[in-house]
């Protein structure tokens, strides 16, 4: 699914690529983990009221409806940690930082099969499509196999990537 990020015309004419789609890519990132952290963090306020209501009391032995809140309760404060340690990580993604190597927060051109793509490298929250005035890029993870492999690389390095028992070959055409 490709989520439209800058699609008026309007808009998508008056800014600077390619720093403005890294900066309008990452700040897409923040705000769906912080959405996504708002839910979470009710979720675990309910399931964690739930686990510690007196009327979640055991009626017998084999009511268990109280530990189980409690392992919800739980799982559901993970979740919350989880998304705020990514949110933390996508602060601290560092867009000034332009070299000839590829990084995270590095927007990246890569050929797969004659075809050119753009990715960008996140520290967290790969696997979406995002689409910034009229092109696509593609959010990667640094710790996905594509993601580990460009890494480090420089404009006109090659790499394979192993997919579903597959080696695919790459190209790096340029690094923003």
């Amino acid at each position: 699914m490709v989520q439209y990020v800058l699609n008026d015309r309007d808009e998508a004419e008056n800014y600077n690529q390619p720093m403005e789609t890294k900066k309008i890519i990452l700040q897409h990132l923040k705000d769906g983990l912080e959405a996504e952290l708002k839910k979470a963090k009710a979720a675990y306020d309910t399931s964690h009221k739930h686990a510690t209501d007196s009327e979640l009391k055991a009626d017998g032995k084999y009511d268990t409806r109280s530990i189980e809140a409690g392992y919800l309760a739980g799982a559901q404060k993970k979740r919350v940690e989880e998304l705020e340690l990514e949110i933390k990580l996508i602060d601290e993604v560092n867009l000034d930082h332009v070299n000839d190597t590829v990084s995270v927060g590095s927007l990246v051109s890569l050929k797969h099969n004659n075809q050119e793509r753009k990715y960008f490298i996140s520290s967290t929250s790969g696997g979406s499509m995002i689409k910034v005035a009229d092109e696509v890029v593609l959010v990667i993870s640094a710790f996905s196999p594509l993601g580990s492999e460009v890494i480090g690389l420089k404009k006109g390095d090659n790499f394979e990537v192993e997919v579903s028992d597959q080696m695919r070959d790459y190209e790096v055409l340029e690094i923003f």
